[in-house]
């Protein structure tokens, strides 16, 4: 019985390791595939959920309207109603305003700078 040369052990090695590597890469792909078909149906179902939660305000605004309209006429009940809902519409779009111009500019500013007073503190620049 002869033992495997040096040279015959390596290249079994860097053949492993290369299968190795290209079973890892197949595995990824699987992996990444079932949670993209995951995602693709949790997006779908948040889009319908969203279609159908527009519906049932449209239906309670307009349930809104008839109950109005048992005290006041149908065009006032439904003129106060749509007035009520453009004033939410304007506080929720101020609201959405103030939160996106907190959210700019994108880049990290506070981890940047602690970045350049690292380097600076390195360099031996004190600031």
């Amino acid at each position: 019985m002869s033992d495997p040369t040096i040279g015959a052990l390596i290249a079994q090695a860097s053949e492993q390791s290369s299968q190795l590597i290209r079973d890892e890469i197949r595995l990824a792909q699987a992996e990444t595939t079932e949670k993209l078909k995951h995602a693709g149906v949790g997006v779908a179902s948040f889009g319908t959920a969203g279609i159908l939660a527009l519906y049932g305000v449209g239906l309670l605004l307009a349930a809104a309207v008839a109950g109005l309209a048992t005290a006041l006429s149908v065009w006032l009940s439904a003129l106060i109603i749509g007035v009520v809902v453009l004033v939410v519409a304007g506080i929720a779009a101020l609201v959405g305003k103030k939160q996106v111009g907190e959210a700019t500019p994108l880049a990290p500013q506070r981890a940047v700078a602690g970045a350049k007073l690292d380097v600076a503190t390195i360099k031996g620049d004190n600031p």
